[in-house]
């Protein structure tokens, strides 16, 4: 998928892309082949591959989740590494709020200096631990409208760490391949726990004829204050 078929894809779903974030979507790529020369960020990194898989990719989750696309809502994106899916998404919705956690100092320092090369506004980065940024009594606990993770952590253990930095009325944005049915099977004691709901799933397919699920998961009431737990708890004893 070169830039003008990434383009011409998105339009037939809506969404028209301007000039400047064209520059800002191929200078985001040209700055992610420059840096995984040095760093570890994607296996990845062909042109037509990056736009395929990680730049429309991201943006499907603003057809499963429409509100994306018009909405000032604030999303933080946990472990996003080399900022997908939420730089994508900034881009094509300059409206959102965008922060991103990411436990890596040099990712963080990578998506630093990314978003000044876009010029992107209303971006914040944050070094740490989602179950560590999202404890009680922590200030963004229980702050964004959205929380997206893109193939982190298996669907009982992401529900624990992400769902309570989300208000009640946001959502979970959980992106899933070909497992999703039974990944959301295993969190379905988990998700009540820590004050979720599943409210849909979405399949969305690439013009590659890949498909992907997203999991969308509404907050319906505050999370315990004993969750998330510390990593080591949740990693060795699942809700």
């Amino acid at each position: 998928m070169n830039p003008t078929e990434f383009a011409a894809a998105l339009a037939q779903k809506g969404i028209e892309l301007n000039d400047q974030q064209m520059e800002q979507y191929q200078a985001y790529y040209q700055y992610l082949a420059e840096m995984n020369e040095v760093m570890d960020l994607t296996n990845i990194i062909e042109e037509g591959e990056v736009y395929l898989k990680h730049f429309y990719d991201s943006l499907t989750l603003a057809w499963a989740y429409p509100a994306l696309q018009t909405e000032p809502l604030k999303m933080v994106d946990v472990g996003a590494g080399a900022g997908f899916p939420s730089i994508p998404l900034k881009i094509a919705f300059p409206q959102l709020e965008i922060t991103i956690v990411d436990s890596l100092q040099k990712r963080i320092g990578f998506l630093r200096n990314l978003v000044q090369k876009l010029d992107l506004k209303n971006v914040t980065l944050i070094h740490g631990r989602a179950e560590e940024f999202g404890q009680h009594g922590a200030p963004q606990r229980a702050k964004f409208d959205v929380v997206t993770a893109r193939a982190l952590k298996a669907m009982p253990m992401l529900v624990e760490m992400t769902l309570p930095l989300v208000k009640v009325g946001g959502v979970l944005l959980a992106m899933k391949g070909s497992r999703a049915a039974e990944e959301l099977e295993a969190a379905q004691k988990a998700i009540p726990i820590v004050g979720g709901q599943v409210k849909e799933q979405v399949e969305v397919d690439l013009p590659n004829g890949d498909s992907r699920q997203i999991i969308v998961i509404e907050k319906v009431k505050p999370t315990p204050f004993k969750y998330p737990r510390k990593f080591g708890d949740i990693k060795n004893k699942t809700l």
